[in-house]
Parts: structure tokens; sequence; C-alpha cells
């Protein structure tokens, strides 16, 4: 991008333009209190290029990469092994700067991949229709929510204690601009989900139940039961699916009857990367597609007889619906879809299928060897790749000494839910292909070194 650079002359006019007097006016709603009134203390006014970029990579460091050490992290960020292919093709001009098609004539290439990407998606999600992607998973799984309002005309959603907390932070923030009521509560570390409480929670002002699979503790829940209550009131159910790799193993929301499926696409494709950018997977039946939030894209053929490919369906307030949009998301991660689509098109329906038998056996190994720890116990009694375990102390420390061991272990549950004094002994753990028996077996003495 070109560094394009203002005169003081060129700053007054644009501040005439707009009617204001200086650029301090156009932060007058920002508190005073959180704007700055001078330099940031402690951060030099200049230093030259060679000085920052030495700062930067003695700051970058520090950091304990997911790569270099025994991994175990999860709850909706996994690491798996990404083909180099998948970068390779991701940075082809015609991709790597390709943004939202608004001319889906002049964007034949974008548009079919988004194609293919919405075809996979709805083959792994089992639903019959799927969007061009969204944001990630907290805000797909926002965006359901909403849907499910405007096709019930209630306002009262049902989320499972399962549900990753992130995503009921997410829900909890938009709610309060939409008036929308969320019923949830916390997670008890046993085997047991909630299934039963929220079938027997539901009622006459139920828009929908929300539901993890498999769940923040890595169980896993029949979704059929849950389905069948839900309809008989006239809700809807929502099926989140924070690892897509488990739909290569367990039955897709969709076969059991799943309203809505959303759930974050970063497992295939995408790399950890820090926390983002991700990519959101919505699915839904057919009969609701009207009121699927992003867009949607189709085949046609144009006026010779030649195939192409068109936004059959653009539900976005950038499309001139204003007010009568369905969506407020304004991209599609549209690269990461890419990476996801061309990961699982390497892999087809058969590697997809290997991958998460690999991911699942090595999880029951790890999962086996842990559990043989003096003091720690297995919570789960199912699960794909990714359980819960009890510590005999608080979660949380342990891992920070485990990481100064150089093992990042897991997730405490103290960590995502803190002040919760039932939770703060359980560590989640997630085991993909890409541990190895000596990474499992380092972090099963570390961990018994730690907890004597």
């Amino acid at each position: 991008m070109r560094y394009l650079p203002l005169t003081d002359t060129d700053r007054q006019a644009m501040l005439a333009a707009i009617g204001a007097g200086s650029i301090d006016d156009l932060f007058v709603d920002v508190p005073a209190e959180a704007r700055l009134s001078g330099p940031i203390a402690g951060l030099p006014n200049h230093a030259s290029e060679m000085a920052v970029e030495r700062h930067m990579k003695a700051l970058a460091a520090q950091n304990l990469v997911a790569g270099e050490v025994p991994f175990f992290l999860g709850c909706g960020a996994y690491r798996h092994h990404v083909p180099a292919s998948v970068d390779h093709l991701i940075q082809r001009g015609e991709y790597l700067t390709a943004y939202t098609p608004y001319q889906p004539e002049i964007a034949q290439g974008t548009l079919q991949m988004l194609f293919e990407f919405q075809t996979q998606v709805a083959r792994l999600l089992g639903t019959d229709v799927a969007n061009a992607s969204m944001y990630d998973g907290s805000t797909a799984c926002w965006e359901a929510i909403g849907m499910a309002r405007r096709i019930t005309k209630r306002g009262k959603a049902i989320l499972s204690a399962g549900l990753h907390p992130h995503y009921v932070s997410v829900a909890r923030t938009m709610a309060k601009y939409t008036g929308d009521q969320l019923e949830t509560s916390l997670p008890a570390l046993e085997a047991a989900t909630d299934a039963e409480a929220l079938i027997a929670a539901i009622d006459d002002d139920t828009s929908c139940v929300v539901v993890q699979y498999p769940d923040i503790l890595g169980r896993i829940t029949d979704l059929r039961p849950i389905a069948a209550a839900a309809h008989a009131k006239k809700a809807l159910l929502i099926a989140v699916v924070t690892e897509p790799v488990a739909l290569g193993a367990i039955m897709s929301p969709g076969e059991m009857d799943a309203d809505i499926v959303v759930g974050e696409g970063q497992s295939l494709g995408v790399g950890l990367q820090f926390g983002g950018p991700y990519v959101g997977l919505f699915g839904a039946k057919e009969k609701y597609l009207r009121q699927m939030p992003g867009r949607l894209c189709g085949e046609t053929v144009d006026a010779n007889g030649k195939r192409g490919f068109v936004l059959t369906l653009s539900t976005r307030e950038q499309h001139i619906r204003r007010e009568k949009a369905t969506s407020n998301i304004c991209t599609n991660s549209g690269l990461c879809a890419l990476a996801f689509s061309i990961h699982l098109t390497l892999m087809g329906e058969a590697g997809l299928r290997k991958l998460a038998a690999i991911n699942h056996a090595k999880a029951v190994q790890a999962a086996e060897r842990l559990a043989r720890v003096p003091g720690v116990s297995l919570v789960n009694d199912a699960f794909f790749n990714e359980f819960t375990l009890r510590l005999p102390k608080p979660a949380r420390p342990v891992v920070r000494q485990l990481a100064d061991r150089r093992v990042l272990a897991g997730v405490s549950l103290g960590r995502l839910y803190p002040g919760e004094a039932a939770l703060e002994h359980g560590l989640v753990v997630a085991v993909t292909e890409t541990a190895a028996p000596e990474d499992i077996e380092t972090m099963a003495t570390a961990l018994e070194e730690v907890l004597a």
C-alpha cells in the first residue's frame, strides 16, 4: 500500500468540506478520559528502520510458538498441519488481492471459489445450503440467533452451558442492541451435558436453542432429542461447531435435524496466527435460505450458454438494502475461506475421515496417559480430539508452570470462567495429528513434576 502524505492545506480543505474546525472535532464523541493528551509515554518519537526491526524481533522472541514446543491448546482454535500447497495457492496475485466481489461479472474466479466453498461447507455441516463465509465462529453464532428471531418472531434464546464463553460474550454484546433475552448457565465439571436441562427450558417464547458440538469441555451429545423438543415448541435448533475436523468422524448436526449450523473453519487451511483472522461457517435448511446473513453465490449460464457464477443472494446492508438487511457483516474472510476450501479439496472426503481418525486415536492415547498422573482424572466419557481433566489443584497456575517448562498444556477453565471455584480445577486438552507420542509423554512427565 502506498503512503500518500497530505499537506496542511489538504487537511484544511478536507475539514472545511465536512464542516469541522479541527481534527480534534472528529473525536468529540470519544470521552475525554479515553483520549491521549500527548505522545505515548516511553515511546520514542522516531527510530531507524534497523533499530525498529531489532526491537520487534526481540519482542517476538518472547513468544512461545506453537510449532516449537509440545502443544495442546484448543477451545476453539486448533493446531493442524496445513499443506505447503495451501499457502502457495492463496498467495497467487489473483487471490491475495481479491476482495468482496461487488461486480460479479469481473470476479468469476472468486465467485466460483466461493461456490465450491459453500458446497463443501454444506456437505460438511449436513445442511441444505451454506453462505459464502463470515468473520469467525462467534459472530456467525450471533447471526444465527438473529436469524432465528426473524424466523420465529420471538426474542428468547437458550444457550447451552457448554457453549464457548467467548461466543456467549459476543452474543450478549449484540443482544444489548436487539433486545434479545439470552438464557445460559455455567457448565458442570462432569461427563453429562446439560441436554435435559435445555429441553426442560424450552417454552412458547423460545426462538432457538444453541448447542455446541462437541462442547467447550469436549463432550459430545445427541442433538436429535433437543431438535425434537425445540420443534415441538416451534423453536429452532442452532448447532455450533468449533472443530470442523470432528465432522469427519461424528454425525453432522444437519443429519440430526439442526435448523442452522454455524462454526469456526480455522482448523482447515488456516493457521493459529495468534488469534486471527479466522473464517466463520454458516449453513441452514433450505426453507430458511432467504433469512440467511451474508451472501450466497450461485451457478448459472450466460447469454451464450456458458457456465457462470453470480451473487444469488445479497442480504447485506452494503448491497443497498440498508435497514432491510439481514446481516451487518461487511466482508466474508474470503482469503481464509479459500485456504479452507483448498485444504479440504486436497484431502477429499476420505482424507478428512482419515485425519479425523488420527486425531481421535492420538487424543485417546493422551487421555489415557494423562489420567494415570497421580491426582488427575478424566471428566469425559466420550470425546473427539479434545477432553477435560480434573486436576488436584487450580489449573491456571499449573498451565503457567508447564509453559515455563516449554509445554503448552491446554486451556484452564479458570481462564475461561474467572472467579468460578467449581471450574478452576478443570484443564481442557486438545490433541491433533501434530502431537507426537514424545510430546504426550513430555507433557505427562512435566505435569507429574508440577503436581508433585
